[in-house]
């Protein structure tokens, strides 16, 4: 939905929050909840959705004229797609996913055939005169790769760069900007934003750019620039906080290497102040328990009193340490509803999102916002509100927030 009378911002909630295993369960649920949802939040303009699709789901939806029959759904109900979510390859709930959900990474012929069909899928989704995204991973998980194995990095260029080759395709074809938005996250290969400037700086801008001048028949100049276009990036708030950034160094860097952020993923993560007690951290351990489930990864950053920083892959793993004298605070990739600023003895990284949507009215630096809480099928039945009551709250308070920065 547009935020703004002149339409800048748009803002979409993700529907990986919705578990389904397959395109008819996909379709059911986004006929039972966009719909109200719509009426509730956009009753006077067109509603935006953050489509979710595994691999299954795109080869079905491409298959037997159910795409049309999607489209004729959106424009029924007044709903529009202009971000796919193209992270996570196969099922995703009610399952253990952990680190499956980087699988299978760049270097793989399925990860590019599956962004290639959410392309195509995009392409006769998105509205006239808008820009999409797709987000996908960031690149692989780092302890799959060694960091000086350069053939691994000339693979995910090159398998990148085929998938800019369609989209720049699409473009001249179909007048249809649509980029591919990687998203940093912690224990990713590229999980900061440093680790993703690297990237272009190191591997995309200058190989990746011979191969697309070599395809494109064209200058190196000119298809850097083509990279550029297409290959942006997807802010996730939660990640980005989880590893301490600051988001200002973090859009500076990339400003002066050229690199656009594609969409704003709007997520919080828990924040964990850890007390000098024992007894006292012994009861915090107990009561994040609860967030140590067995379905997604929860990594966890731990800030230290001298300034150092120490990562853990999940939650779990990091429980058994709680008592380390040197921590002073962990971030723990948990996706909370965004209106949650304390739950229980433990509080959010919604002060990050602010700060974000501060730069954002600051510099406008994106036009597409998108809501991702999709944890909300495994948090703790204290935090878990009526489905469609949360996804409103959650609207509203970014509605709110940004109200109070004059951003139209």
């Amino acid at each position: 939905m547009q935020l703004e009378s002149n339409g800048f911002f748009h803002l979409a909630y993700c529907t990986n929050i919705h578990p389904g295993n397959g395109w008819d369960e996909v379709l059911e649920n986004l006929q039972m909840y966009a719909p109200p949802l719509k009426k509730r939040l956009a009753p006077e303009q067109s509603f935006a959705l953050g489509l979710r699709l595994s691999a299954l789901e795109s080869e079905q939806l491409l298959e037997n004229g159910r795409l049309e029959a999607f489209k004729n759904f959106l424009a029924d109900e007044n709903l529009y797609v202009c971000l796919i979510n193209g992270f996570v390859f196969g099922s995703f709930h009610k399952t253990v996913v952990k680190e499956s959900v980087f699988a299978p990474d760049w270097q793989t012929h399925e990860r590019v055939e599956y962004t290639l069909r959410l392309v195509e899928i995009l392409r006769q989704l998105l509205p006239e005169h808008l820009d999409g995204g797709i987000s996908t991973l960031p690149l692989s998980y780092k302890s799959w790769v060694k960091a000086d194995d350069n053939t691994v990095w000339e693979k995910i260029t090159e398998n990148i760069v085929r998938v800019v080759e369609a989209l720049i395709k699409v473009r001249q074809t179909h007048n249809r900007l649509i980029h591919l938005d990687i998203e940093p996250e912690p224990d990713g290969l590229v999980e900061t934003s440093a680790e993703l400037a690297s990237f272009y700086q190191n591997w995309l801008l200058p190989v990746g750019g011979k191969m697309l001048a070599d395809r494109l028949r064209t200058t190196t100049v000119k298809a850097r620039q083509l990279l550029l276009d297409h290959v942006q990036v997807c802010l996730d708030t939660c990640h980005f906080a989880v590893e301490y950034e600051d988001f200002r160094a973090a859009l500076e860097r990339f400003e002066r290497l050229g690199i656009r952020i594609g969409r704003v993923q709007i997520s919080s993560a828990l924040k964990v102040e850890l007390p000098d007690e024992a007894h006292r951290r012994t009861e915090l351990a107990a009561q994040l328990e609860a967030f140590a489930e067995s379905c997604y990864l929860h990594q966890v950053v731990e800030q230290r009193h001298d300034g150092t920083r120490r990562q853990y892959s999940d939650l779990a793993k990091a429980l058994p340490m709680i008592h380390e004298k040197y921590a002073e605070q962990w971030r723990v990739h948990f996706h909370v509803p965004l209106f949650v600023e304390r739950y229980a003895a433990f509080g959010s990284t919604q002060a990050d999102i602010r700060r974000v949507f501060e730069l954002l009215v600051e510099k406008r630096f994106t036009r597409h916002l998108e809501i991702e809480t999709y944890t909300w099928d495994v948090l703790p039945p204290d935090l878990k509100l009526d489905l469609v009551e949360s996804i409103c709250r959650e609207h509203n308070w970014v509605r709110e927030e940004l109200s109070k920065l004059n951003y139209a």
